[in-house]
C-alpha cells in the first residue's frame, strides 16, 4: 500500500472515532441542511435549471478551446495580460516574476482553492513574501497552521470557542471573545494588510467567455478589496470555470449560493473585466490572468470523466456524504475533498497515488442527488475503480480473489459446493481483507438453488 493510502486509513480511523469533531460537523452541517431547502424554493422549477446548468457547462466543456480563447481576446483587449500555465510549477513562476517586478513584500489573497492547489502561501514564504488570507475562515485556518478544512466553509471544523482561543494564542486578545468581537479584530487586522499590499491575489468562480471577465462570488467584500485595492491583481484560476455567456450567471450564481450556503444570491457578486481604464477611479494598475490546466486535460480527454469539470465548487456533495461527514476534510489530505475530491484527484495528481479515495464510499448516490450541475459523482467513483484495475494497479491478491468469486458465480456446482462451514472459514480466514472493518460473513446452510430444488421434490 502506498504512503497516501495508509495515511489517509490512519487519519480516518482516528478522525471517525472522534465524537466531538463529528458534534461539531453535524451541528454545522445540520445549520447548512436547514436553509438549503428554504433557497431552492427561488427555483420555479428546480430540476429544470439545474439540467439547464449541466447543459450549459456542457457546452462549455466540449468547446473548452474555443471559448478560453474568446475569453483571452475579450480581456487582453481591456489591457489585462493572460498567462496559461502548464501545470504548479509555471504558475509559481510565473506569480514569482511578477512579484519580483513589483518588488513585493505584502500580498493580500482572497478565498481560493486553485491557489491552495498550488501551495501559493508555502511559495511565497519561502521568497520572504507576506502572505495573507483575508476570508475571515481562511485567515483563521492560516493562523492555526492548518489547510482548509471544506471547499466552500475552510473552518467548518472549528467552533467559536476554538476561534476565541486560537486568536488569543495568536493575536492575544481576550479568551472569550463572541463571534462578532473576533469578527472585528479581524477586520481590523485586514484592513491594514490591504493598504500595505503591493498585489491582491483572487480566484474565480467562473470566466466570463462573451465579455472577457472573471466572475466572483463571495459574502465578506474581501474579494472585491484584494483586486480592487493593491496597483497589481493576479487572477489564478482552473480552466474549467469557463461559462459561454454574461447570461448564464443569472441561472449560475443563484445555484452556487443556494447549494452552497442556502443563500438566494451571495451578497457580493463581481465581474473583473481589466485593469483599471482611463475613465475610471478605482481599481488595480495591472491585471493578470493565470489560466491554469495542472492535470484538468486528462479529464477533458477522458469521454468518461469529462463531466467532473462541470463541478462549480459549492460543496453540497461534502455535506451530503456520509464518510466526510465521519472523517473530516482533513483526512483526505487533498486540496479537494468530499466526493468531487475523490473523483477528480486522481486524474489531478495520479491514480496510482490515490486511488484508494475512490473505494472510501458508501455509493449511496446522495452525492449525485445534491449536485446542482447533476454532476453522476457515484458513477464516476466506479469508473476510477475500474480504470485503476485496467492499469494494472491492482494487487495480485484482490485479482486472484475476484476471479475466483467470478468462476464461483457463474458456475451453479461450484457455488453449491462444500457446507457453510468451509464457505465461513475461506471468507473470513483466507481473505482477511473482508473482515478487517466488517463482521464476518456467516453463509446459510444451503443455496438458495438447493433449497429450491428441495422444495420442488418435496412438492
Amino acid at each position: 500500500m502506498n504512503n497516501t493510502a495508509s495515511s489517509f486509513l490512519a487519519k480516518s480511523t482516528i478522525k471517525a472515532a472522534d465524537l466531538e469533531h463529528r458534534r461539531k460537523i453535524n451541528f454545522n452541517i445540520g445549520k447548512y441542511n436547514a436553509v438549503v431547502p428554504q433557497g431552492k424554493k427561488q427555483f420555479a422549477h428546480l430540476e429544470e435549471s439545474r439540467q439547464l446548468a449541466k447543459n450549459r457547462k456542457w457546452e462549455a466543456i466540449e468547446h473548452l478551446d474555443q471559448y478560453l480563447l474568446e475569453f483571452e481576446q475579450k480581456i487582453t483587449a481591456m489591457g489585462a495580460k493572460v498567462i496559461w500555465a502548464n501545470d504548479a510549477n509555471e504558475a509559481l513562476e510565473a506569480i514569482g516574476q511578477i512579484c519580483d517586478q513589483k518588488k513585493c513584500t505584502t500580498l493580500v489573497k482572497s478565498k481560493s482553492m486553485v491557489t491552495e492547489e498550488i501551495h501559493l502561501n508555502d511559495f511565497l514564504s519561502s521568497r520572504g513574501i507576506e502572505s495573507v488570507e483575508t476570508d475571515l475562515g481562511e485567515y483563521i485556518q492560516q493562523l492555526d497552521g492548518e489547510a482548509p478544512y471544506h471547499i466552500v466553509t475552510p473552518a467548518m471544523h472549528k467552533s467559536k470557542e476554538d476561534v476565541a482561543k486560537l486568536f488569543a494564542e495568536k493575536l492575544g486578545t481576550p479568551a472569550h471573545l463572541t463571534p462578532e468581537e473576533l469578527t472585528s479584530v479581524a477586520r481590523k487586522i485586514l484592513r491594514e494588510k490591504y493598504t500595505e499590499a503591493q498585489i491582491g491575489v483572487t480566484g474565480g468562480n467562473f470566466i466570463v467567455a462573451d465579455v472577457g471577465g472573471i466572475a466572483i462570488t463571495e459574502n465578506e467584500g474581501n474579494a472585491r478589496l484584494s483586486c480592487a485595492w493593491p496597483a497589481t491583481h493576479i487572477v489564478v484560476v482552473g480552466i474549467e470555470k469557463v461559462i459561454p455567456s454574461v447570461n448564464d450567471l443569472s441561472l449560475f450564481w443563484p445555484l452556487l449560493a443556494t447549494f452552497g450556503t442556502g443563500q438566494q444570491v451571495t451578497v457580493y457578486n463581481t465581474i473583473v473585466t481589466g485593469p483599471r481604464q482611463a475613465t475610471e477611479t478605482d481599481g488595480p494598475e495591472e491585471m493578470y490572468v493565470i489560466l491554469l490546466d495542472n492535470g484538468r486535460t486528462n479529464l477533458l480527454q477522458n469521454p468518461d470523466f469529462r463531466e467532473a469539470l462541470y463541478c462549480i465548487r459549492c460543496g453540497a456533495c461534502l455535506n451530503a456524504c456520509p464518510v466526510y461527514k465521519n472523517i473530516g476534510g482533513h483526512s483526505y489530505e487533498t486540496t479537494y475533498s468530499g466526493p468531487i475530491g475523490k473523483v477528480i484527484t486522481p486524474h489531478l495528481q495520479g491514480m496510482e497515488a490515490y486511488k484508494h479515495l475512490s473505494y472510501a464510499s458508501s455509493l449511496c448516490g446522495n452525492c449525485t442527488e445534491v449536485c446542482p450541475v447533476k454532476i453522476n459523482l457515484h458513477e464516476l467513483l466506479l469508473d476510477n475503480r475500474h480504470e485503476a484495475v485496467t492499469q494494472g494497479m491492482s494487487s495480485l491478491t484482490e485479482r486472484i480473489a475476484w476471479k475466483m468469486w467470478k468462476l464461483a458465480s457463474l458456475n451453479r456446482s461450484m457455488m453449491n459446493m462444500g457446507n457453510a462451514r468451509m464457505k465461513n472459514w475461506v471468507v473470513n480466514s483466507v481473505f482477511k481483507g473482508w473482515t478487517t472493518h466488517r463482521s464476518e460473513l456467516d453463509f446459510a446452510p444451503k443455496t438458495f438453488n438447493e433449497w429450491w430444488k428441495e422444495r420442488n421434490q418435496t412438492a
